[in-house]
């Protein structure tokens, strides 16, 4: 019955967010061999250079991005289904298979880096910090101030939730092992191409939609296993949170970070996202959580860094339920 259980698509997630929870991404393995993720770079920077020279028109531009986007998300699925055929045969394979599933996962190294601003907030200030939150955000560090530095970093916290533990889990209940390797590749075109420049916007069109799409579902999840940790949370308010989702997360420039923005804002007392500064350019945004929210402090780091593991703790235990059933 419990070997039965743990080789469910449920139990062969749990596995896998608890080797990730504990084990996350080796750096001895991957200073050995390239991680899957970064071979998706490797094949859409390939595919970019071909498709989206200089000079092209929108036209092929777009063509090109919708080739890229479909060559890459088919070569994804296929891995999947023949790393799924080959540990098929093999001695406690769904072990291997969960193994697997870990590695795109990103509970561990998304807490990792997180908690990295507020150790640098610690030892080295705001200076140290800047650094440090310039590893996962696009904004410019020197434009951040410490509110700016610590909204970084928690709306990395709430967004990367759902985009690199909820949606990954997600897409594994759904498809498998293929469509594991589809989002991750989709979501990785999506961050490399997806953006509204000169040179992406219609190259990268395609990604951008279908992320979009793919995320929908898990976005909305992602709040509701927030509120399910701020049950939990030392501090953190299940109702506020309620509210702030309901009433902001539509307002955010993305159809899906705003759900978790949102959630993690109103469960912390805090206004995330809002006006800030991508590439030089002043990005409008509503905030979430309210403009009556708290401004956010080194402090709020370390409480939604609790948030965040009390929520990736309901999303096991959700798995363990559907592995159980």
């Amino acid at each position: 019955m419990i070997e039965a259980a743990l080789q469910s698509a449920g139990g062969i997630l749990c596995l896998a967010l608890l080797f990730d929870a504990v084990i996350g991404d080796p750096p001895a393995l991957w200073n050995r061999l390239p991680h899957p993720v970064v071979l998706f770079g490797n094949l859409i920077g390939w595919g970019e250079a071909r498709w989206n020279r200089p000079g092209a028109g929108d036209a092929e531009r777009r063509r090109g991005g919708v080739l890229l986007t479909g060559l890459l998300l088919v070569l994804a699925a296929l891995t999947g289904w023949l790393l799924h055929r080959m540990v098929s045969f093999v001695s406690y394979g769904w072990l291997l298979e969960a193994a697997i599933a870990s590695v795109f996962l990103a509970q561990r190294s998304l807490y990792d880096h997180v908690a990295a601003v507020a150790e640098a907030f610690a030892t080295d200030g705001l200076p140290g910090a800047r650094r440090a939150v310039s590893m996962i955000v696009g904004r410019d560090p020197e434009q951040l101030d410490e509110g700016g530095v610590s909204r970084a970093a928690i709306e990395t916290a709430a967004e990367n939730f759902s985009d690199g533990v909820v949606a990954p889990a997600f897409w594994y209940l759904v498809a498998g092992l293929p469509g594991l390797l589809a989002y991750k590749a989709l979501n990785t075109a999506d961050s490399m191409i997806g953006h509204k420049t000169a040179r992406y916007l219609q190259f990268g069109w395609a990604a951008a939609r279908l992320d979009d799409l793919a995320n929908l579902a898990p976005a909305r999840l992602s709040a509701l296993l927030i509120w399910a940790g701020a049950l939990l949370a030392p501090g953190a308010a299940v109702r506020a949170s309620v509210r702030a989702t309901l009433r902001d997360a539509r307002l955010h420039r993305s159809p899906n970070a705003g759900w978790p923005e949102s959630a993690m804002a109103g469960a912390l007392g805090l206004r995330l996202a809002g006006p800030r500064v991508y590439g030089g350019k002043m990005v409008e945004d509503a905030w979430m959580g309210g403009a009556e929210g708290g401004d956010a402090g080194p402090q709020d780091i370390r409480r939604a860094l609790v948030l965040f593991r009390l929520a990736c703790g309901a999303l096991i235990v959700v798995a363990g339920i559907l592995a159980a059933v």
